[in-house]
């Protein structure tokens, strides 16, 4: 009785040994890592952050069980250069890409630059990317060619196809609609269908969401990125039958419940293959709300101005990120950071090697794990148009240069999809306490000169490296971008 006694206590060890060891196995495996970038959405678009009148169950939950971020930025306030921004880790004026590309666009990113599909490619991740690209829609600068092993999508915005405003086809070749081609939904690099109805564009989510959920499941045998980019809710607005007329914000809070309704399904999918545990899902957006078109251009939380333009409004986004067992649940990060800064933290998750050309994000890792004492990023540069410096911030204070901008207070908003209209606006030199201050209202730079000062050097720094076209200043380190 005694040996079998040994016996069965070795057995148990031995059992809890090889347990141990595959728990250590799963934990060591490299994360799967997921990023949802939202199209036009502001920051006060979710219900974690303010959103009403409709519901986004899915996403609260990621909050609840992950870290949001009250302090995370866009590079830029436009379509293009944000997606140029957070796949190369760099400020897209870097790299010589600014607004939003038009189609048959003649430059687009550049294969000199590094992308976060291509680093991870490196560290044997399978690479996909679903929904809007957006940097150059010549199978050149496609995302086949730049580090993706998948792509499935629109080549740009929704918005741009030769349909109008009340959905009908435009002809009439002396108009800028009716002189670009048909919205092309891309299936590697070839093209799948064109999308020409409303009904059609309705379906997008729901094709996306499809794809992302299979993607999923197919891949969960090695450590995979997953890019889902939503045309959503960029206009025009368009949501499946399963959502029309469900909330009480009208079309806009449909579509936002469609999405909340593709998070669940993407969290369902990682939890039935065994992949929720290891994988970072991030969940954020490339620009403010497009204030433009009224009720079908959300909200910037109350957030000073919107799309277009370098105010909190236009560049500040909701963030959200999930890693259970590294990410502290039920976490709130008020600490400043970007989307340049995911390229550097994936690849120190991955273990990859950083791009060899020089990038501007940094590793945020220490804050998704919590660490109260971390501040990766110092400051934050605010660039728009081609190149120009508009803003800099660094801890809570926010220093305006001298620029122009199309403003939408007292402009006249769009209603049912039409676009309203904004006003030239201007500003002078300006500073900003974002933590008393974060809608920008009360200019205190004579109160302290000394913080204008110290962020006069630091804009100096950028002029140096990056140009300002404000101060007609070139810069030392621009690259061109991609071109035909």
């Amino acid at each position: 009785m005694k040996k079998l006694f040994q016996f069965s206590k070795l057995t148990v060890l031995a059992l809890a040994g090889t347990v141990a060891n595959g728990h250590a196995q799963q934990k060591t495996a490299k994360p799967n890592i997921i990023i949802v970038y939202m199209d036009d959405m502001g920051y006060g678009d979710v219900a974690a952050y303010g959103g009403i009148d409709y519901m986004t169950p899915n996403i609260d939950k990621l909050a609840v069980q992950g870290m949001r971020f009250t302090n995370f930025y866009s590079a830029q306030p436009v379509c293009s250069a944000s997606r140029a921004a957070l796949l190369t880790g760099c400020y897209p004026n870097r790299i010589g890409i600014h607004g939003a590309l038009v189609p048959r666009s003649k430059i687009g990113l550049s294969d000199q630059e590094e992308t976060i599909a291509s680093t991870l490619k490196k560290s044997g991740y399978f690479t996909g990317i679903i929904g809007k690209w957006h940097l150059g829609d010549s199978e050149k600068f496609l995302p086949l060619q730049h580090g993706f092993d998948y792509f499935f999508g629109l080549p740009y915005s929704n918005d741009m196809w030769p349909v109008d405003y009340d959905w009908t086809m435009v002809t009439d070749t002396t108009k800028w609609r009716g002189r670009i081609p048909p919205l092309a939904l891309i299936d590697g690099n070839k093209t799948l269908r064109h999308i020409t109805t409303q009904e059609e564009q309705s379906m997008l989510t729901t094709w996306y969401t499809q794809k992302a959920t299979r993607f999923i499941k197919e891949h969960k045998g090695q450590p995979f990125f997953l890019y889902l980019a939503h045309n959503m809710v960029h206009v025009p607005l368009a949501v499946s039958d399963k959502f029309r007329g469900k909330s009480k914000q009208g079309l806009f809070g449909d579509v936002m419940m469609e999405i909340d309704w593709s998070m669940g399904e993407l969290m369902k999918a990682l939890k039935e293959t065994g992949q929720e545990n290891n994988t970072l899902l991030i969940f954020t957006a490339d620009n403010g709300p497009w204030l433009l078109f009224g009720n079908h251009g959300g909200s910037a939380g109350g957030l000073r101005e919107g799309k277009s333009t370098t105010w909190d409004g236009g560049v500040k986004e909701p963030a959200i990120m999930r890693w259970p067992g590294v990410i502290p649940a039920g976490t709130i990060c008020n600490k400043l950071a970007a989307n340049i800064d995911l390229l550097p933290t994936a690849a120190a998750i991955a273990g990859a090697p950083l791009p060899a050309r020089k990038i501007d994000g940094v590793n945020i890792l220490p804050l998704l794990k919590g660490d109260q004492h971390a501040n990766p990023r110092d400051h934050m540069y605010y660039y728009y148009q081609k190149n120009s410096l508009e803003a800099v911030r660094q801890g809570e204070w926010k220093l305006v240069f001298p620029h122009r901008y199309g403003s939408f207070v007292d402009g006249v908003p769009g209603v049912d999809g039409w676009p309203g209209k904004s006003r030239p606006d201007s500003t002078g030199l300006a500073l900003y306490d974002l933590r008393r201050d974060p809608g920008e209202r009360y200019d205190v730079k004579d109160k302290h000169p000394n913080i204008v000062q110290q962020l006069q050097q630091l804009a100096e720094q950028a002029r140096e490296d990056l140009g300002d076209d404000l101060t007609n200043r070139p810069g030392r380190n621009r690259r061109s971008p991609g071109t035909l």
